[in-house]
């Protein structure tokens, strides 16, 4: 790995009101270069036999991920491949020739696979064949650490003491050929990650929290393809702000429309018309092109070279019959929002934030984002419906069928039952006083 020295980074600190410099830590030395240059891409069968057979010989975990073009093509797959394994060195593959890669996922059965953000990379790794039998994810791990920021730049200069650059993660990764500033970037990505992993295991084991760590990251790996959304229209950014049901039939339409005009032409929906530029047409109505370009979100090259398009999207919602019309989605099988349980079930609301005190007390006594120790949603539900009676094993229960780990329900099962009993018993103590004082006022 190549480091450049401190003294070719720009110093730290700012001047002070004297003009005298700040006194801050020395700067963290940079990352710039990939241990044994940059690699070629692979784009080519045999250079991908290659990579396999490297990549089986090597030893260790292999470190993976992926970059996509979010943002600019329809769509999230992935344009480029990285991985870096002991033995095996780094290599950098191009799935648009590539789309199977199976045989490489298949080299790699039963080897440890390391990702940042996992979660966000293995739906398009399974696009191409690749799919990890074991997990380690080193922003989720980082998140159970403890640690204030959690990006891989946040976590290299906290854990490695080293700045890797970022610059470029936000480019159009379907852009062809690939620069070289790029490429050692995403190089870069892959080449720390395995220190990083080594790093940040040993401090969630300093912590005891290595086990937790486990669990989660299989979960991870175990979780099924995301199902795709009934309606993925009611997703629009701001659909709060319509109202009626011909103004959700223009959403569903202007939608409609976006989308298959960005899966014609490869492109990002959003780069052919905004969100907002959906939500303002159904709130205004229009009825004819011109009245569409008078609106904001429409003033870009690409939403008025398709203004004609749109204006036919929006005439069919308009021509719609009564029957036809979307409805607004009935609420879901979830509890109603917890601003209405005071009035409608109180003891619920008392259960609730007896439960939200547990989980932000657990939370700060180790180290924890209140999300990890138990999702926000699984708390609502066991505080609206507890099992009866509300145990700490019923409690648990309950919990591993909303899809709790092990070291969660270990962590939250019992003091979550002693405050749901508390609030029951305050409850039912102020049932009594009221009885009381109802009992005195008619003698």
């Amino acid at each position: 790995m190549s480091v450049r020295g401190r003294d070719e980074i720009p110093a730290a600190g700012a001047a002070d009101g004297d003009g005298a410099q700040a006194v801050d830590a020395p700067p963290l030395p940079l990352l710039d270069a990939p241990a044994g240059g940059l690699p070629d891409v692979v784009v080519d069968e045999a250079g991908l036999a290659e990579v396999v057979a490297a990549m089986r010989a090597g030893t260790g975990p292999v470190a993976v991920d992926a970059e996509r073009a979010s943002g600019y093509r329809y769509g999230q797959r992935a344009f480029l491949v990285q991985l870096r394994r002991a033995g095996a060195g780094t290599a950098l593959i191009d799935p648009t020739p590539l789309p199977d890669l199976s045989s490489l996922g298949a080299a790699l059965e039963g080897v440890e696979w390391v990702l940042h953000a996992a979660s966000q990379d293995l739906p398009c790794l399974a696009a191409l064949g690749m799919r990890p039998d074991e997990l380690f994810d080193t922003e989720l791990g980082s998140r159970l650490a403890g640690l204030p920021r959690v990006g891989l730049a946040a976590v290299v200069e906290e854990l490695l003491g080293i700045r890797l650059a970022k610059e470029h993660s936000a480019v159009d990764w379907s852009t062809r050929p690939l620069p070289a500033p790029w490429l050692t970037y995403a190089a870069l990505d892959v080449e720390v990650l395995l220190e990083l992993r080594d790093a940040l295991a040993a401090r969630l084991a300093a912590q005891g929290k290595l086990e937790w760590a486990r669990q989660e990251f299989a979960a991870v790996a175990a979780a099924p393809p995301p199902v795709p959304a009934a309606d993925p229209w009611r997703r629009v950014s701001g659909l709060h702000a319509v109202r009626s049901r011909r103004q959700l039939a223009v959403v569903r339409e202007l939608w409609l429309a976006r989308d298959a005009a960005a899966q014609e032409q490869d492109t990002s929906p959003g780069r052919l018309l905004p969100d907002s530029a959906i939500v303002a047409a159904a709130r205004a109505t229009p009825r004819s092109a011109r009245d569409l370009l008078a609106l904001p979100g429409f003033k870009g090259r690409a939403a008025r070279s398709g203004v004609e398009r749109w204006a036919e999207a929006v005439a069919r919602a308009l021509e719609l019959p009564e029957a036809e019309l979307p409805v607004h989605p009935p609420r879901g099988d979830g509890p109603p929002p917890p601003r209405a349980w005071a009035a409608r079930e109180p003891l619920a609301a008392a259960r609730l934030a007896a439960g939200r005190t547990v989980v932000q007390g657990l939370a700060e006594r180790h180290g924890l984002p209140q999300e990890n120790v138990l999702q926000p949603d699984a708390l609502r539900r066991l505080a609206w419906s507890p099992p009866e009676p509300a145990g700490a094993e019923q409690i648990a229960a309950a919990l591993a069928e909303r899809g709790a780990r092990p070291w969660q329900r270990e962590l939250v099962a019992a003091p979550l039952a002693e405050a749901f009993a508390a609030a029951r018993a305050e409850d039912v103590a102020g049932d009594v006083a009221a009885d009381v004082v109802a009992g005195d006022a008619g003698s």
